[in-house]
């Protein structure tokens, strides 16, 4: 019994780590969200710029707007190739949070398991003690009835 109350003390400590690492993934996974969310929304600015950058193209526009479009979407490309490394970087940290939060989870599952195995063969064992002494008592009885 002493070794399962030790076990389920180690189960409390692993489950918090669980608790723990569960809250840093979340964390990674809004902060990567977040900065994906960015990404996609100066990906959509850089294709309408493309997108007027064209029309101007096509149609009768000074040369200077044409210019400021064009240095416009150099400006975005810059921010998004930027961007993209920051979404990276989360993305790997979200990664690693949730390849440590996979290994607690295992963890507690691990003493979960062991606790279940050595209260079941507690009982098993507390069983056997029990149907031993009532063999012992009933041949005990047996031989005091006999002898009578």
């Amino acid at each position: 019994m002493a070794e399962t109350i030790a076990l389920t003390k180690i189960l409390d400590i692993r489950e918090s780590e669980k608790k723990v690492a569960q809250k840093a993934y979340h964390q990674s996974l809004d902060s990567f969200e977040k900065i994906a969310t960015e990404l996609y929304n100066l990906l959509r600015k850089k294709e309408n710029a493309e997108e007027h950058y064209d029309h101007f193209i096509q149609s009768v526009t000074p040369i200077e707007r044409i210019k400021e479009q064009a240095v416009y979407i150099e400006k975005l490309s810059r921010q998004i190739n930027d961007l993209q490394k920051h979404v990276q970087k989360a993305r790997n940290d979200m990664e690693s949070k949730q390849v440590t939060l996979s290994d607690a989870h295992v963890e507690v599952k691990k003493f979960e398991k062991i606790i279940e195995i050595r209260k079941d063969s507690e009982e098993k064992h507390k069983k056997r003690v029990e149907s031993d002494f009532m063999d012992e008592l009933s041949i005990t009885q047996y031989l005091n009835h006999k002898n009578r």
